[in-house]
C-alpha cells in the first residue's frame, strides 16, 4: 500500500511539475559562439543507437548553416532528467516522446507547422500513428518509429509436429487446437506463451478484437473492463493454461520462444533480432480475430516532439523534418520499423514476408484509442489491472476472471 501511495504522489507531482513548466519561459534555444542557433535534442537511446543519431545530427548541422543541435543521451534516465528540465525551465528544444497524455501540457501543438506542409506531407505517413502521437485532439508529435504486435511461430516445432503454419485470416479457436496439436508433455513443449503478469496497456489489444475496451470514451471501467466480452477474453487465456496448452510466463514469453520449447507467442518487432540470434527458425502471422471480431493491434510508437517553452520552434521544426524524412526512415531501417509509405513502397518492405505482416497489422489497427490516453489517472488504474490479470493467470490462484474484473471497476 505504501508503494501504491508513493507512486500516486509521484504522480501528482510530476503533473504539478509539467503545469508550471506549461506557464514559464525557458533557457533552451541559446546561441553558439558564432551566431547559429543551438538546439538540445534529447534521446532515450543507447549503444549503437546512439552513434547512429549523432552521424544523423552531424549531416544535418553539416547542411545548416545557422542551426546546430547538440545530442543529449539521457539512456535510462530518460523520464527523470525530461521531468526535471521541465520543471527547471531547461527542457531540451526537441525531445523523443511516447507518454503524450503525461506531458502534454508542457509540449508545442504541431498541427499548424503540418499543415504548412500541406496534406500530401502529412498523407505519407502512416494514419493509425497520428492517434498515437496525439494528446487531446492535438498533435504532439511526428512519428519516428512504431511496432504493432504479431503471433510468432517456431517453423521446426510446427514441422516436428507435422502442423501446417498458421495463415493470415486465422481465429482464436484456430490458435487453440494449434496449440492443443503441439503441447507435448514429454518433450516438455508448450503450444503457446503468453505473459501472466501482462503489461495492461498491451493487453488492451484482445479485448479490441473482441469488440470491447477497458473503458468507454468517458473513461468509465464499469461495464466495459467487465463487459461479457472482455471476460470471454480472460477466460480464453485461464482456460488455455488450465488444459496446459499454452504457459503463463513471467516476461513476454520470448525467453522460452528462445530456448526452443514454445511454438507460439505474441510480441512486437522487438522480438525479430534476438529471435534470429537464438537461432531460430521462426514465421510471424497476423493476430488472430474472435468469432464476430477483428484482428486489431496496439501500437508501441515513438515520436519527435518540441518543447512549448522552446525560444526557437521554427527552427526545431525543421530539424523534426530532418529527422523523419524519407533518408533519415531508411538510415534507422535497421533498427526500428519505417513509418513513411514512401519508404515502405521504395524498400519493397510489403513484400518481405515477415515485416509485411506489422504493416498489415497497422493498417488493421486504425481508429482505437488506448485508455492510458483517456483515463486521468492511468498509471493507478494500470497497476490496479496488473494485479487484477495477475489473479487470474497466476497459477497458484487462476481466480475467477469475472469475479476478478467486477472487483477490479469497484
Amino acid at each position: 500500500m505504501k508503494l501504491v501511495k508513493f507512486k500516486a504522489i509521484l504522480v501528482l507531482f510530476i503533473a504539478a511539475i509539467l503545469l508550471l513548466a506549461g506557464c514559464s519561459s525557458s533557457s533552451s534555444g541559446d546561441k553558439t559562439s558564432d551566431g547559429k542557433v543551438k538546439l538540445r535534442f534529447a534521446t532515450w537511446d543507447v549503444g549503437d543507437d546512439v552513434s547512429l543519431q549523432q552521424d544523423m545530427i552531424d549531416k544535418f548541422n553539416e547542411a545548416n548553416e545557422n542551426i546546430e543541435v547538440v545530442l543529449e543521451a539521457y539512456g535510462s534516465e530518460y523520464d527523470t532528467k525530461i521531468t526535471a528540465g521541465m520543471g527547471a525551465k531547461d527542457a531540451p528544444d526537441i525531445m523523443y516522446m511516447w507518454n503524450y497524455p503525461q506531458y502534454k501540457d508542457a509540449l508545442e501543438p504541431l498541427d499548424s507547422y503540418i499543415e504548412k506542409e500541406g496534406a500530401e506531407y502529412k498523407d505519407n505517413f502512416y494514419e493509425t500513428l497520428w492517434n498515437y502521437n496525439s494528446a487531446d485532439g492535438q498533435i504532439l508529435g511526428l512519428p519516428v518509429g512504431y511496432t504493432t504486435h504479431v503471433v510468432y511461430y517456431n517453423k521446426a516445432i510446427f514441422d516436428e509436429a507435422g502442423v501446417d503454419y498458421p495463415k493470415s485470416g486465422w481465429t482464436w479457436e484456430d490458435l487453440q487446437e494449434t496449440a492443443k496439436k503441439i503441447s507435448n508433455k514429454d518433450s516438455k513443449v508448450s503450444g503457446f506463451a503468453f505473459s501472466g503478469k501482462p503489461d495492461p496497456y498491451d493487453f488492451e489489444m484482445f479485448l479490441w478484437g473482441n469488440n470491447t475496451s477497458y473503458v468507454d470514451k468517458d473513461g468509465n471501467l464499469n461495464g466495459n473492463l467487465n463487459s461479457k466480452q472482455s471476460v470471454e477474453v480472460f477466460e480464453m487465456f485461464q482456460n488455455m493454461a488450465k488444459d496446459g496448452s499454452a504457459i503463463p510466463t513471467e516476461g513476454s514469453g520470448s525467453q522460452e520462444m528462445k530456448s526452443g520449447k514454445v511454438a507460439m507467442f505474441v510480441y512486437g518487432a522487438w522480438g525479430l533480432t534476438p529471435l534470429k540470434e537464438a537461432g531460430i527458425d521462426y514465421g510471424v502471422v497476423e493476430l488472430p480475430s474472435f468469432k464476430g471480431g477483428k484482428s486489431v493491434s496496439i501500437l508501441s510508437s515513438s515520436g519527435v516532439s518540441i518543447s512549448k517553452n522552446s525560444e526557437h520552434k521554427e527552427e526545431a521544426f525543421e530539424f523534426l523534418k530532418f529527422w523523419t524524412n524519407e533518408e533519415a526512415n531508411k538510415e534507422r531501417i535497421g533498427f526500428e520499423l519505417p513509418v513513411l509509405k514512401s519508404v515502405v513502397e521504395s524498400e519493397q518492405l510489403e513484400q518481405d514476408p515477415v515485416k509485411s505482416v506489422f504493416y498489415s497489422m497497422l493498417e488493421k489497427s486504425d481508429g482505437y484509442t488506448p485508455a492510458s490516453f483517456i483515463v486521468e489517472d492511468w498509471s493507478k488504474v494500470s497497476e490496479n489491472l496488473t494485479q487484477t490479470f495477475e489473479s487470474i493467470f497466476n497459477p497458484s490462484t487462476l481466480q475467477n476472471p469475472k469475479e476478478a474484473l467486477d472487483s477490479a471497476v469497484e
